[in-house]
């Protein structure tokens, strides 16, 4: 039997006599404990009992130390600190009162022990001065039979009652070096496995929010740990002090009486030194509560909390706390800036994660604007966020160069918008600083901007924001924008430079000249940028009115020296203007080399010869290149519209009616052109000297393609066409030999006999001439090279009753025209017929009928015959406006005739035949006699054994094996001969 040095007796006493009195303080208190064990401090029993230590080393004035020993299923947590006194008893066992009530303490409502009821249903309190212990067991055995009342509501319960209403006196000392200790053996497994849960769960922020303790130890059978010098991890910014008599009239109004009587408030902001440092995302008041908050830092307040202890109660305590806590917040980023740290990601940016979150993140960002926590670029002083800037866009090394002439320019990262957009800070447009700049600043000071937009000009947006840059020239002027200036380097001579930049030619300035200029749009000046240049162009195509035209003429030249082929598509170049060998100025397409190819074919009055020291001083490339003819030359084109003709082009003689001659339909809109070549100045060729011309032009690879190479012309539908050549059509069209006649649509000096007897001759010299360039300028080789015209030539000659035409001949013709795709406007009102005697006589048109097979050439008395066979036929009958035979008869047998057998030689013959044919004493057809005919279902009728033989030929598509046929139908002893002749066929 112990002492009893607390007078538990006297505690049990008491509550058992007001229990028995009235049983409903039993089920008050009953409820009143189960709802703390189960609800509030269900999973608080680390933080609470850690709490607990922290007072008692506070009341002792001692650093605070407590160790959690978790081994045989028995948890003992012992601490430093004032020992168990009477009245702390009385407080365990009395729910809702406090024996801290007059002393500065963490815990404010002592009845935090109340959490050891979630693991244990005997705890064990152990202290130098004594010891004490709670039981349900004993609890209720001390309640069974002292009234029905109370038996009746312990069953009620099943056997429930409160643990700490009644404390019994306990033996035992506390570990050596402790003050006290608590003993809680353990329920149950899932009470062990939830002490294992929270003793894995202690870390840093059990320290910070209890600065009473100094060292936390925690044993248990996985291993030891140590918690301890937590400010060494986290940067701490602190606040408090004491309220005044009207504060606490004021702001504690509405909180319970025991919570008036305490005068102290904190807040304590946490900031891990360690970004990768997991900061807890609840508010801690000051030991955790589920109030989330989620700024990335800690914050340790003594916000009232609600009965669960869970949440922060509303009202003018938890108002004021608010403003003092951003205050501190505000201190806290102003500190760590100071030091160097980028606090711009501790901005409350995006939704709050609760009300008290909301509360604060406003509240802080209504004092952030005035804190110093951003850095100037130009001397890393710190500014106020309101009175900072940024520029959009800009990036580290071209703040640096905006820094003196930006007051208030701080550095911006993508990642800081959000940051920087709380915080008021004014932002400029890339675009806006641009247009500010400008000034007296040397070349080489933009050389350095230019620089340290590098990285920059890679963004395509940022370039359209830098898209006014200023630019200093080489001539003095500073202009804005970067595109289309030219950027000088080693491959062009200054002089060349200074020569173009009196005609506007904008040159930068050779010391402020950076890659960063190209990305902008700049253009490197090689020669063939700076001939590009529309300044260039400007110059050239004025130089005939320029003050100094020889100048001009040397500076492009020299460029174009240097490498003609970049003069290549710059057709504009032909009206620079040169001294010919008279020293008159001439524009270069008018010029020729003395001597030359040109020379000799053009027209003297057109043309005159180079100076001679032009050609010495630059070569006949650069003249070339620019105009100048030593041959003929040629223009070409990409992507040629040919209702919107390209400049290149639009000097070329009649170029607009070539166009409409070759477009679908006649039509130019919607008709394109992938390339275009084309001989110039053809007009300028006299006649005299086209044998030499069409020689030239047959000889050099550029002049042949551009002559001989149809034209791909496609029109709207997308369908390609085939078309002649600028310079064939133009010769075509208007090289006329000696007997005013046009050179084109004669006969080529290869061409068929049949149909050279029906054009004129060409002249002797275009045999020469290649075949190839003989076809493109027009020369007719067989019917298929004639064009319209052509066509209606031949029909016109061919309908001369005073040509004498032989049958041979005329069938060769009208097989050739009966395939031609092309036809002349109107159809001749006469034309040529075949008679049946083989002669050929001219006749109206309309009397003449188009026979497409070999049984209608019998009936002579449909007209006059115009022979032609399948598609040849068709095409002969539109060419000429001749009705096929069977249009005008119907082709109907007369009488059925009798049927017989096909001779089976004949069959083996030529398995096409059918088996069947009809015999006919006399055989008619629409009233005229034939001797054969095949009807319309094929099947062959005959008169005779030559109209037989035909007509089985004709039914079985062989008409080629007619004669044999006849053979052995005149002649069956030969049939043996005949099988061994097929045998071979």
């Amino acid at each position: 039997m112990t002492d009893d040095v607390f007078g538990t007796a006297g505690i049990r006493e008491r509550v058992l006599a007001g229990w028995t009195a009235a049983p409903v303080r039993f089920r008050e208190d009953a409820n009143a404990e189960e709802e703390l064990a189960l609800g509030g401090y269900v999973d608080r029993l680390v933080i609470e009992l850690a709490q607990n230590a922290a007072d008692a080393a506070a009341r002792a004035g001692v650093p605070g130390r407590v160790v959690f020993e978790f081994k045989n299923n028995t948890l003992v947590v012992a601490n430093t600190g004032a020992s168990l006194d009477a009245d702390g008893v009385e407080s365990l066992a009395t729910l809702r009162a406090s024996a801290k009530r007059e002393e500065p303490s963490v815990g404010r409502f002592g009845v935090g022990f109340s959490a050891v009821l979630a693991v244990t249903d005997e705890p064990v309190v152990l202290s130098r001065t004594g010891g004490v212990r709670f039981s349900k067991a004993d609890t209720a055995a001390a309640i069974a039979g002292l009234a029905a009342d109370l038996d009746t509501e312990v069953r009620r319960r099943d056997g429930q009652v409160p643990v700490l209403r009644l404390p019994f006196e306990a033996e035992g000392e506390p570990p050596a070096d402790y003050d006290t200790a608590v003993i809680l053996p353990l329920r149950d497994e899932a009470a062990a496995a939830l002490v294992r849960r929270l003793l894995t769960e202690a870390d840093d922020a059990l320290l910070l929010a209890l600065p009473g303790l100094q060292r936390i130890e925690i044993e248990t059978d996985d291993g030891h740990r140590v918690l301890q010098d937590a400010e060494s991890r986290w940067h701490i910014h602190r606040a408090g002090g004491v309220f005044g008599t009207a504060e606490r009239e004021q702001l504690f109004a509405d909180r319970p009486t025991e919570e008036r009587s305490r005068p102290n408030w904190s807040v304590v902001w946490a900031l891990p030194r360690k970004p990768t440092t997991d900061v807890p995302g609840v508010v801690h008041a000051p030991t955790p509560t589920d109030e989330p908050v989620a700024l990335g830092v800690l914050l340790l307040a003594t916000f009232p909390l609600d009965s669960t202890r869970r949440h922060v109660a509303k009202g003018p305590l938890t108002d004021w706390l608010v403003q003092e806590a951003a205050a501190a917040f505000a201190e806290l980023l102003g500190e760590r800036s100071g030091d160097g740290d980028d606090v711009l990601r501790l901005v409350p940016t995006g939704l709050a994660a609760g009300v008290l979150d909301r509360m604060l993140r406003e509240e802080i960002l209504s004092r952030l604007p005035a804190t110093p926590m951003v850095r100037a670029v130009e001397d890393a002083t710190l500014l106020p966020p309101r009175d900072a800037v940024v520029v959009e866009g800009a990036d580290d090394a071209f703040n640096e160069k905006l820094a003196p002439i930006v007051p208030g320019l701080i550095r911006s990262r993508r990642e800081d918008r959000l940051a920087l957009d709380a915080l008021q800070v004014r932002r400029l447009e890339l675009a806006e600083v641009v247009d500010q700049l400008g000034g007296d600043e040397p070349a080489e000071w933009w050389r350095g901007l230019y620089t340290s937009l590098t990285s920059m000009v890679t963004d395509a947006l940022i370039r359209e924001s830098l898209g006014t840059l200023p630019v200093p020239l080489a001539d003095g002027r500073l202009v804005r924008g970067a595109r289309g200036l030219l950027l000088p380097g080693p491959e062009i001579p200054v002089d060349i430079l200074a020569a173009f930049g009196e005609y506007g030619v904008r040159v930068v300035h050779p010391n402020a000249v950076d890659p960063a200029l190209e990305r902008l749009g700049a253009i490197p000046a090689t020669p063939r940028s700076l001939l590009e240049d529309g300044a260039v162009r400007t110059a050239v195509e004025h130089s005939a009115e320029s003050d100094d035209p020889d100048a001009i003429a040397h500076a492009v030249l020299s460029l174009v020296a240097a490498d003609p082929a970049q003069a290549e598509g710059l057709w504009w170049l032909n009206d620079l203007v040169l001294r010919d060998a008279d020293g008159e100025l001439v524009p270069a397409n008018a010029l020729v080399v003395d001597g030359s190819d040109a020379q000799a074919i053009l027209d003297p009055v057109e043309v005159a010869p180079i100076a001679g020291d032009l050609l010495d001083r630059y070569g006949l490339p650069a003249l070339e290149a620019v105009g100048v003819l030593a041959t003929l030359g040629v223009v070409s084109a990409s992507d040629v519209a040919l209702d919107q003709l390209p400049e290149a082009v639009q000097d070329l003689d009649a170029i607009e009616d070539w166009a409409y001659d070759v477009a679908p339909e006649g039509s130019r809109y919607g008709a394109t052109v992938g390339d275009l070549e084309a001989i110039r100045d053809l007009d300028w060729i006299t006649d005299a000297n086209w044998p030499k011309a069409l020689q030239i032009m047959g000889s050099e690879p550029d002049l042949r393609r551009a002559l001989v190479t149809q034209v791909r012309v496609v029109g709207p539908d997308d369908r390609p066409l085939g078309v002649p050549s600028y310079a064939a059509w133009w010769i075509r069209e208007h090289v006329i030999l000696d007997d005013g006649e046009p050179l084109a649509g004669r006969a080529d000096p290869d061409a068929e006999p049949v149909l050279a007897t029906f054009l004129d001759e060409a002249p002797a010299w275009t045999a020469a001439l290649d075949p190839e360039v003989r076809t493109a300028v027009g020369l007719v080789r067989d019917v298929g090279d004639l064009d319209a015209d052509g066509i209606s030539l031949v029909l016109d000659r061919l309908a001369d009753p005073e040509r004498d035409v032989d049958a041979a001949s005329i069938l060769r013709l009208w097989t050739r025209l009966g395939t031609l795709a092309l036809f002349p406007g109107d159809a001749p009102e006469q034309t040529r017929v075949l008679d049946a005697d083989g002669t050929t006589r001219v006749i109206d048109a309309d009397q003449a009928v188009v026979i497409d097979g070999p049984m209608w050439v019998q009936r002579d008395d449909l007209g006059g015959f115009v022979i032609g066979s399948g598609a040849a036929a068709d095409g002969l009958s539109d060419l000429l406006d001749v009705p096929m035979a069977q249009e005008i008869a119907e082709g109907k047998i007369d009488g059925e005739g009798t049927a017989a057998d096909v001779p089976p030689i004949v069959r083996e013959l030529v398995p096409e035949v059918p088996a069947t044919w009809w015999e006919h004493e006399e055989l008619t057809v629409d009233g005229v006699e034939v001797s054969w005919w095949v009807d319309a279902d094929g099947a062959p009728h005959a008169a005779t054994f030559d109209g037989l033989a035909k007509a089985l030929a004709w039914s079985a598509g062989r008409w080629d094996r007619r004669h044999v046929i006849r053979a052995v139908l005149n002649e069956p002893d030969r049939s043996t001969e005949l099988l061994v002749d097929a045998v071979y066929d």
